[in-house]
C-alpha cells in the first residue's frame, strides 16, 4: 500500500503541466489596463491576440521569472506550471493565451527549429502522447519553462538529449 502510495504522488508530480487547467488572474497591462475578456472562452484554441511585441520582450519577461517556484496548476509568480508561465508572460504583453499545453500548442504557426526566435513556444510530449510541455525560446537553442523537477522556472537547451528527445514542434503566436 505504501509503494502505491509512493506511485500515485510520482505520477502528480511528473504529470502536474499536462493536467491543470487553472485560470490565471487578469494581469495588468502597461498603463493599469487590463485584457479583455475572451469572447471565445479561456480555453478555446483562438488566442485573442490584442497588442502584439517582439520577441525578445516576451523571453526577456520569461527570464525575469527565473526561480519562482513550480506549483501544479501555478499561474502567477507564487507558483508556475508550464502552460500556466506561458499564460502569465504572454498576458505581460497584452496577448491572452489558453490555460492549456494542448490548447497553446493550436494557437500561433508552426516555426521550424531552424527558423526558432526569442519568444517562439516549443512543446513537448512528456507524460502522454501530444504537446504535454511547453517553453518559451530565449536565444540559440535556449529556452526557459516551468519543469515540475527541481521546483524553479530555469533555461534549458533543446539540444539536451531528454527535451531533444521528446521535442514535438514549434509555434509562433506574436
Amino acid at each position: 500500500m505504501v509503494r502505491l502510495s509512493i506511485l500515485l504522488v510520482g505520477i502528480v508530480l511528473v504529470t502536474g503541466c499536462a493536467s491543470t487547467g487553472a485560470v490565471p488572474r487578469p494581469f495588468p497591462l502597461p498603463g493599469g489596463a487590463h485584457p479583455p475578456a475572451s469572447p471565445a472562452g479561456e480555453g478555446a484554441a483562438a488566442a485573442v491576440m490584442a497588442p502584439s511585441t517582439d520577441g525578445y520582450s516576451i523571453s526577456s519577461t520569461a527570464l525575469s521569472l527565473r526561480g519562482a517556484p513550480y506549483r501544479n496548476g501555478g499561474a502567477d509568480p507564487g507558483g508556475f506550471d508550464c502552460s500556466g508561465f506561458v499564460s502569465y508572460v504572454f498576458a505581460q504583453h497584452g496577448l491572452r493565451m489558453p490555460r492549456e499545453v494542448r490548447k497553446q500548442y493550436e494557437v500561433g504557426k508552426d516555426v521550424t527549429t531552424a527558423a526558432l526566435a526569442p519568444g517562439d513556444l516549443v512543446f513537448f510530449t512528456t507524460v502522454a502522447p501530444g504537446a504535454s510541455h511547453v517553453g518559451i525560446i530565449v536565444g540559440g537553442d535556449q529556452f526557459v519553462h516551468a519543469p515540475s523537477t527541481n521546483g524553479v522556472v530555469r533555461v534549458e537547451h533543446l539540444s539536451t538529449r531528454y527535451w531533444a528527445d521528446r521535442f514535438l514542434g514549434a509555434k509562433r503566436v506574436n
